[in-house]
Protein backbone atom coordinates (compact mmCIF):
# COMPACT_ATOMS: atom_id res chain seq x y z
CA UNK A 1 0.00 0.00 0.00
CA UNK A 2 1.40 3.38 -0.97
CA UNK A 3 1.53 6.37 1.30
CA UNK A 4 -1.67 8.36 0.85
CA UNK A 5 -2.08 12.09 1.38
CA UNK A 6 -5.38 13.90 1.74
CA UNK A 7 -6.82 17.33 2.42
CA UNK A 8 -10.00 17.15 4.48
CA UNK A 9 -12.92 19.57 4.57
CA UNK A 10 -16.38 19.69 6.01
CA UNK A 11 -19.30 21.29 4.20
CA UNK A 12 -22.11 22.26 6.57
CA UNK A 13 -20.87 19.56 8.94
CA UNK A 14 -20.50 16.73 6.40
CA UNK A 15 -16.92 15.41 5.96
CA UNK A 16 -15.15 15.37 2.62
CA UNK A 17 -11.72 13.78 2.19
CA UNK A 18 -9.87 14.79 -1.00
CA UNK A 19 -7.09 12.36 -1.94
CA UNK A 20 -4.19 14.38 -3.30
CA UNK A 21 -1.58 11.62 -3.67
CA UNK A 22 -1.26 7.86 -3.49
CA UNK A 23 -4.03 6.56 -5.78
CA UNK A 24 -3.09 4.25 -8.68
CA UNK A 25 -4.00 5.52 -12.15
CA UNK A 26 -7.69 4.92 -12.88
CA UNK A 27 -8.22 4.06 -16.59
CA UNK A 28 -11.06 5.43 -18.70
CA UNK A 29 -11.88 8.20 -21.15
CA UNK A 30 -14.76 9.61 -19.10
CA UNK A 31 -15.38 10.02 -15.39
CA UNK A 32 -18.30 7.60 -15.60
CA UNK A 33 -15.99 4.97 -17.15
CA UNK A 34 -13.37 5.59 -14.46
CA UNK A 35 -16.05 5.08 -11.79
CA UNK A 36 -16.84 1.66 -13.24
CA UNK A 37 -13.15 0.72 -13.28
CA UNK A 38 -12.64 1.85 -9.67
CA UNK A 39 -15.59 -0.29 -8.61
CA UNK A 40 -13.97 -3.37 -10.15
CA UNK A 41 -10.28 -2.76 -9.39
CA UNK A 42 -9.19 -4.20 -6.04
CA UNK A 43 -6.03 -2.07 -5.80
CA UNK A 44 -7.90 1.20 -6.33
CA UNK A 45 -10.81 0.27 -4.11
CA UNK A 46 -8.37 -0.68 -1.35
CA UNK A 47 -7.51 3.03 -1.04
CA UNK A 48 -11.18 3.91 -0.60
CA UNK A 49 -11.65 1.22 2.04
CA UNK A 50 -8.53 2.25 3.93
CA UNK A 51 -9.75 5.85 4.16
CA UNK A 52 -13.39 5.21 5.05
CA UNK A 53 -12.95 2.30 7.45
CA UNK A 54 -12.00 2.63 11.08
CA UNK A 55 -9.50 3.45 12.50
CA UNK A 56 -8.72 6.07 9.82
CA UNK A 57 -12.33 6.87 8.93
CA UNK A 58 -15.81 6.02 10.14
CA UNK A 59 -19.16 4.73 8.88
CA UNK A 60 -20.27 8.18 7.68
CA UNK A 61 -17.01 9.24 6.01
CA UNK A 62 -17.13 10.69 2.50
CA UNK A 63 -14.40 11.57 0.03
CA UNK A 64 -13.12 11.51 -3.53
CA UNK A 65 -10.40 10.69 -6.00
CA UNK A 66 -9.43 13.55 -8.33
CA UNK A 67 -9.13 12.32 -11.94
CA UNK A 68 -8.70 13.90 -15.39
CA UNK A 69 -11.79 15.57 -16.87
CA UNK A 70 -13.77 14.21 -19.80
CA UNK A 71 -12.37 16.95 -22.03
CA UNK A 72 -10.71 20.38 -21.89
CA UNK A 73 -13.99 22.05 -20.97
CA UNK A 74 -13.54 21.13 -17.29
CA UNK A 75 -10.71 21.80 -14.85
CA UNK A 76 -10.71 18.24 -13.45
CA UNK A 77 -12.89 15.21 -12.82
CA UNK A 78 -13.79 13.47 -9.59
CA UNK A 79 -14.95 10.09 -8.32
CA UNK A 80 -17.05 10.40 -5.16
CA UNK A 81 -16.96 7.57 -2.62
CA UNK A 82 -18.32 6.54 0.76
CA UNK A 83 -18.41 3.48 3.03
CA UNK A 84 -20.45 1.39 0.60
CA UNK A 85 -18.95 2.34 -2.74
CA UNK A 86 -19.03 5.12 -5.33
CA UNK A 87 -21.80 7.69 -5.76
CA UNK A 88 -22.82 9.45 -8.96
CA UNK A 89 -23.10 12.97 -7.53
CA UNK A 90 -22.20 14.90 -4.40
CA UNK A 91 -23.19 18.51 -3.83
CA UNK A 92 -21.41 19.05 -0.54
CA UNK A 93 -18.29 17.55 -2.12
CA UNK A 94 -18.58 19.87 -5.12
CA UNK A 95 -18.66 22.86 -2.77
CA UNK A 96 -15.58 21.57 -0.93
CA UNK A 97 -13.77 20.92 -4.22
CA UNK A 98 -14.46 24.50 -5.31
CA UNK A 99 -12.83 25.86 -2.15
CA UNK A 100 -9.92 23.41 -2.41
CA UNK A 101 -9.26 24.14 -6.10
CA UNK A 102 -9.00 27.88 -5.47
CA UNK A 103 -7.04 27.70 -2.21
CA UNK A 104 -4.57 25.14 -3.60
CA UNK A 105 -3.96 27.23 -6.74
CA UNK A 106 -5.25 24.49 -9.04
CA UNK A 107 -7.66 27.10 -10.44
CA UNK A 108 -6.54 30.72 -10.54
CA UNK A 109 -9.09 32.98 -8.88
CA UNK A 110 -9.61 36.71 -8.80
CA UNK A 111 -9.07 38.12 -5.28
CA UNK A 112 -12.48 39.76 -5.47
CA UNK A 113 -15.50 38.37 -7.25
CA UNK A 114 -16.61 35.00 -8.57
CA UNK A 115 -14.46 32.30 -10.18
CA UNK A 116 -15.97 29.25 -11.87
CA UNK A 117 -14.49 25.82 -11.15
CA UNK A 118 -15.80 23.33 -13.71
CA UNK A 119 -15.85 19.69 -12.61
CA UNK A 120 -16.78 16.48 -14.42
CA UNK A 121 -18.63 14.05 -12.12
CA UNK A 122 -20.21 10.68 -12.99
CA UNK A 123 -23.64 12.26 -13.56
CA UNK A 124 -22.31 15.02 -15.83
CA UNK A 125 -20.61 18.41 -15.68
CA UNK A 126 -21.16 20.75 -12.73
CA UNK A 127 -19.83 24.20 -11.90
CA UNK A 128 -18.77 25.55 -8.51
CA UNK A 129 -18.85 29.36 -8.46
CA UNK A 130 -16.36 30.41 -5.77
CA UNK A 131 -16.78 33.93 -4.35
CA UNK A 132 -13.68 35.63 -2.93
CA UNK A 133 -13.36 38.88 -0.98
CA UNK A 134 -9.88 40.34 -0.47
CA UNK A 135 -8.36 37.01 -1.51
CA UNK A 136 -10.40 34.91 0.94
CA UNK A 137 -13.06 32.42 -0.09
CA UNK A 138 -16.42 33.47 1.36
CA UNK A 139 -18.91 31.03 -0.16
CA UNK A 140 -19.59 28.66 -3.04
CA UNK A 141 -22.65 28.04 -5.15
CA UNK A 142 -22.75 25.04 -7.45
CA UNK A 143 -24.90 24.54 -10.52
CA UNK A 144 -25.95 20.95 -10.83
CA UNK A 145 -27.01 18.78 -13.74
CA UNK A 146 -30.73 19.16 -14.59
CA UNK A 147 -33.03 17.79 -11.88
CA UNK A 148 -36.47 16.32 -12.54
CA UNK A 149 -39.31 14.33 -11.04
CA UNK A 150 -39.47 10.57 -11.63
CA UNK A 151 -42.56 9.66 -9.63
CA UNK A 152 -45.01 11.10 -7.10
CA UNK A 153 -47.39 9.68 -4.53
CA UNK A 154 -45.78 6.25 -4.39
CA UNK A 155 -47.05 4.18 -1.45
CA UNK A 156 -44.29 2.38 0.46
CA UNK A 157 -45.18 -0.12 3.17
CA UNK A 158 -42.86 0.27 6.16
CA UNK A 159 -42.66 -1.03 9.72
CA UNK A 160 -44.27 2.26 10.82
CA UNK A 161 -47.11 1.89 8.34
CA UNK A 162 -47.58 3.03 4.74
CA UNK A 163 -45.83 6.24 3.69
CA UNK A 164 -46.02 8.42 0.59
CA UNK A 165 -42.78 8.85 -1.30
CA UNK A 166 -41.92 11.16 -4.19
CA UNK A 167 -38.90 10.24 -6.31
CA UNK A 168 -36.71 12.76 -8.10
CA UNK A 169 -33.28 12.98 -9.71
CA UNK A 170 -30.64 15.56 -8.83
CA UNK A 171 -27.51 13.83 -10.10
CA UNK A 172 -28.60 10.78 -8.07
CA UNK A 173 -32.06 9.36 -7.44
CA UNK A 174 -33.72 10.23 -4.13
CA UNK A 175 -36.99 9.29 -2.44
CA UNK A 176 -38.56 12.14 -0.42
CA UNK A 177 -40.79 11.38 2.59
CA UNK A 178 -42.52 13.84 4.93
CA UNK A 179 -41.24 12.81 8.36
CA UNK A 180 -44.10 14.55 10.16
CA UNK A 181 -46.59 12.20 8.47
CA UNK A 182 -45.13 9.49 10.71
CA UNK A 183 -44.98 11.64 13.81
CA UNK A 184 -41.24 12.30 13.54
CA UNK A 185 -39.36 15.58 13.76
CA UNK A 186 -36.09 16.03 11.91
CA UNK A 187 -33.88 16.50 14.94
CA UNK A 188 -31.09 14.56 16.71
CA UNK A 189 -33.58 13.15 19.23
CA UNK A 190 -35.20 11.09 16.46
CA UNK A 191 -31.94 10.21 14.72
CA UNK A 192 -32.23 6.44 15.19
CA UNK A 193 -35.84 6.27 14.00
CA UNK A 194 -35.11 8.49 11.00
CA UNK A 195 -32.07 6.42 10.01
CA UNK A 196 -34.02 3.17 10.22
CA UNK A 197 -36.94 4.54 8.21
CA UNK A 198 -34.62 6.03 5.58
CA UNK A 199 -32.92 2.68 5.02
CA UNK A 200 -36.25 0.89 4.85
CA UNK A 201 -37.72 3.23 2.23
CA UNK A 202 -34.57 3.12 0.10
CA UNK A 203 -34.43 -0.66 -0.07
CA UNK A 204 -38.18 -1.03 -0.62
CA UNK A 205 -37.95 1.23 -3.70
CA UNK A 206 -34.48 0.34 -4.97
CA UNK A 207 -35.52 -2.58 -7.15
CA UNK A 208 -38.61 -0.91 -8.60
CA UNK A 209 -39.25 1.02 -11.80
CA UNK A 210 -38.92 4.26 -9.83
CA UNK A 211 -35.23 3.53 -9.25
CA UNK A 212 -34.34 3.52 -12.94
CA UNK A 213 -32.63 6.41 -14.67
CA UNK A 214 -34.49 7.24 -17.90
CA UNK A 215 -31.52 6.69 -20.21
CA UNK A 216 -28.35 5.64 -18.33
CA UNK A 217 -28.45 2.32 -16.42
CA UNK A 218 -25.15 3.17 -14.70
CA UNK A 219 -27.07 5.88 -12.81
CA UNK A 220 -29.85 3.50 -11.66
CA UNK A 221 -30.76 2.94 -8.03
CA UNK A 222 -32.31 4.85 -5.16
CA UNK A 223 -29.24 6.56 -3.72
CA UNK A 224 -30.92 7.92 -0.62
CA UNK A 225 -34.06 8.82 1.27
CA UNK A 226 -34.70 12.46 2.14
CA UNK A 227 -36.85 12.72 5.27
CA UNK A 228 -38.03 16.31 5.40
CA UNK A 229 -39.96 18.57 7.73
CA UNK A 230 -41.82 21.65 6.50
CA UNK A 231 -40.94 24.70 8.61
CA UNK A 232 -43.34 27.05 6.84
CA UNK A 233 -42.50 29.84 4.47
CA UNK A 234 -40.10 32.75 4.73
CA UNK A 235 -40.54 35.98 2.84
CA UNK A 236 -38.37 34.66 -0.01
CA UNK A 237 -39.66 31.08 -0.25
CA UNK A 238 -40.13 27.73 1.50
CA UNK A 239 -38.18 26.68 4.58
CA UNK A 240 -37.52 23.00 5.22
CA UNK A 241 -35.28 20.81 7.34
CA UNK A 242 -34.12 17.37 6.22
CA UNK A 243 -32.02 14.38 7.04
CA UNK A 244 -30.74 12.34 4.10
CA UNK A 245 -30.03 8.66 4.64
CA UNK A 246 -27.92 7.40 1.74
CA UNK A 247 -25.93 4.35 0.64
CA UNK A 248 -26.65 1.69 3.29
CA UNK A 249 -27.40 3.73 6.39
CA UNK A 250 -25.04 6.69 6.05
CA UNK A 251 -26.47 9.97 7.31
CA UNK A 252 -25.64 13.30 5.67
CA UNK A 253 -24.82 15.91 8.31
CA UNK A 254 -25.31 18.68 5.76
CA UNK A 255 -28.64 19.49 4.05
CA UNK A 256 -27.33 17.31 1.15
CA UNK A 257 -26.34 19.18 -2.01
CA UNK A 258 -27.57 16.85 -4.75
CA UNK A 259 -30.54 16.04 -2.51
CA UNK A 260 -31.34 19.75 -2.35
CA UNK A 261 -31.43 19.76 -6.16
CA UNK A 262 -33.78 16.77 -6.09
CA UNK A 263 -36.03 18.58 -3.58
CA UNK A 264 -35.99 21.71 -5.76
CA UNK A 265 -37.32 19.68 -8.70
CA UNK A 266 -40.25 18.44 -6.61
CA UNK A 267 -41.02 21.87 -5.13
CA UNK A 268 -40.73 23.71 -8.43
CA UNK A 269 -42.87 21.21 -10.34
CA UNK A 270 -45.64 21.48 -7.72
CA UNK A 271 -45.59 25.28 -7.69
CA UNK A 272 -44.18 25.55 -4.15
CA UNK A 273 -40.93 27.14 -5.34
CA UNK A 274 -41.32 29.95 -7.88
CA UNK A 275 -38.44 31.00 -10.17
CA UNK A 276 -37.75 34.10 -8.07
CA UNK A 277 -37.80 32.25 -4.73
CA UNK A 278 -35.19 30.53 -2.56
CA UNK A 279 -35.42 27.22 -0.72
CA UNK A 280 -33.92 27.59 2.76
CA UNK A 281 -32.75 24.06 3.43
CA UNK A 282 -31.55 23.15 6.91
CA UNK A 283 -29.85 19.98 8.13
CA UNK A 284 -30.38 17.80 11.17
CA UNK A 285 -27.43 19.55 12.87
CA UNK A 286 -28.70 23.06 12.10
CA UNK A 287 -26.48 23.96 9.13
CA UNK A 288 -27.93 25.47 5.97
CA UNK A 289 -27.89 25.50 2.17
CA UNK A 290 -29.80 27.97 0.01
CA UNK A 291 -31.21 26.64 -3.26
CA UNK A 292 -32.98 28.15 -6.24
CA UNK A 293 -33.94 27.43 -9.83
CA UNK A 294 -31.72 29.20 -12.35
CA UNK A 295 -33.19 27.69 -15.51
CA UNK A 296 -36.13 25.60 -16.60
CA UNK A 297 -35.71 23.26 -19.55
CA UNK A 298 -36.60 19.79 -20.78
CA UNK A 299 -34.44 16.77 -19.98
CA UNK A 300 -35.16 13.09 -20.58
CA UNK A 301 -38.49 14.10 -22.14
CA UNK A 302 -39.84 15.86 -19.05
CA UNK A 303 -39.70 19.27 -17.32
CA UNK A 304 -36.38 19.79 -15.59
CA UNK A 305 -34.65 22.41 -13.50
CA UNK A 306 -31.06 23.58 -13.31
CA UNK A 307 -30.53 24.46 -9.67
CA UNK A 308 -27.99 26.52 -7.80
CA UNK A 309 -27.13 25.48 -4.24
CA UNK A 310 -25.11 27.81 -2.02
CA UNK A 311 -22.99 26.86 0.99
CA UNK A 312 -19.43 26.88 2.33
CA UNK A 313 -16.71 24.35 3.14
CA UNK A 314 -13.98 24.57 5.77
CA UNK A 315 -10.65 22.78 5.91
CA UNK A 316 -10.30 20.41 8.85
CA UNK A 317 -6.86 18.94 8.25
CA UNK A 318 -4.16 17.55 5.99
CA UNK A 319 -3.25 13.92 6.46
CA UNK A 320 -0.53 11.44 5.59
CA UNK A 321 -1.99 7.95 5.88
CA UNK A 322 0.05 4.73 5.83
CA UNK A 323 -0.65 1.02 6.15
CA UNK A 324 2.14 -0.92 7.83
CA UNK A 325 2.71 -4.42 6.47
CA UNK A 326 2.11 -6.13 9.81
CA UNK A 327 -1.00 -4.13 10.82
CA UNK A 328 -3.43 -6.83 12.01
CA UNK A 329 -6.57 -4.90 11.02
CA UNK A 330 -5.31 -4.28 7.48
CA UNK A 331 -7.65 -2.03 5.51
CA UNK A 332 -9.72 -1.51 8.62
CA UNK A 333 -13.25 -2.34 9.67
CA UNK A 334 -16.76 -0.93 10.00
CA UNK A 335 -18.97 -1.74 12.96
CA UNK A 336 -22.14 -0.51 11.24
Amino acid sequence: MRDIRTTDYHTAGEPFRIVTDGVPEIPGTTVLQRRGHAQRDEQIDAVRRLLVNEPRGHADMYGCFVVPPDDEGAHFGVLFWHKDGYSTACGHGTIALGVWAVRSGLVNAAPDGETEVVIDVPSGRVTAAVTCVAGEVRDVSFRNVPAYVLGEGITVDTSRGPVRADVSYGGAIYASVDASALGLSVDPEHYGDLLALGREVKWKLDGTEWARHPSEPRLDGIYGTILFEDLGRRSDGPHQRNITVFADGEVDRSPCGSGTSARIALLASSGQLAPDQVLTHDSVVGTRFLGRVVRELEAEGRPAYVSEVRGMAYRTGEHHFVLEADDPVGLGFALR
